[in-house]
Order: C-alpha cells, then sequence, then structure tokens
C-alpha cells in the first residue's frame, strides 16, 4: 500500500512541475536563445529543451529496457522538431530533409530494437 501511495505522489509531482513549466512558459517573456527567433519560436525551442531533458532522465533512471527504447524514439522525434523550428525563421529546406532522413531512421531503428528486445533475429 506504501508504495502505491508513493507512486501516486510521485505522479502529481511530476504533473505539477511540467504544468508549472509550462504556465512559466506561457506567462513570462523568455530570453532568446538565437537572435532572429520570434517569441512564439523560442518558446516552442524551450519546451523542447524541457522535453529533452525529462526524456534523457527517462533515459538514464529507466527501469526496463522498453522504457529507455521509449525514450530512445522520443528524442528523435524532439530532434526532427528542433529542425522543423530551426527551418522556419531561416528558410533552409535543407532542415527539413535532415528531419525527413532523422525521421526514417529513428523508425528503423526502433523495429530493430523492438526485435532484439523480443529475443526474435532480423530476418524473422
Amino acid at each position: 500500500m506504501n508504495r502505491k501511495k508513493t507512486n501516486y505522489v510521485s505522479w502529481f509531482l511530476g504533473a505539477a512541475l511540467l504544468c508549472g513549466v509550462l504556465w512559466v512558459v506561457t506567462r513570462y517573456s523568455l530570453p532568446s536563445l538565437l537572435e532572429w527567433q520570434s517569441p512564439f519560436l523560442s518558446r516552442c525551442f524551450f519546451v523542447l529543451m524541457v522535453c529533452f531533458g525529462l526524456c534523457l532522465i527517462r533515459l538514464l533512471r529507466g527501469p526496463t529496457p522498453a522504457d529507455r527504447a521509449v525514450a530512445v524514439d522520443t528524442l528523435g522525434i524532439l530532434i526532427v522538431g528542433f529542425c522543423a523550428i530551426l527551418s522556419i525563421p531561416t528558410g533552409r529546406d535543407w532542415y527539413l530533409d535532415i528531419a525527413i532522413a532523422w525521421a526514417l531512421q529513428s523508425f528503423i531503428g526502433a523495429l530493430a530494437l523492438a526485435k532484439y528486445l523480443e529475443g526474435r533475429g532480423f530476418d524473422e
């Protein structure tokens, strides 16, 4: 019973932390990380950085290999988001090319990792 109560407390604290970060991002102006960014893109970039940090924590502390695999897949999605955000203000198309290539690599890597975690060979 005590473990279940601790689990609810940790979920509540995590949800409160995420809500607090989102409230700060929407209420206060953040210092621009890059001088050409608009305030909206700066906030998007900041939210992606927070998500990146949370995924790294899950990658390091993940209790099972499946949790770590999901964290790696989520990091791939975040990198695609970073590329999309960088392509908007710069107007460079090659950021989107990198994003598409990264998404394909991430998908293939997730499939390979899932097969490995199941214990099946790649030719099955």
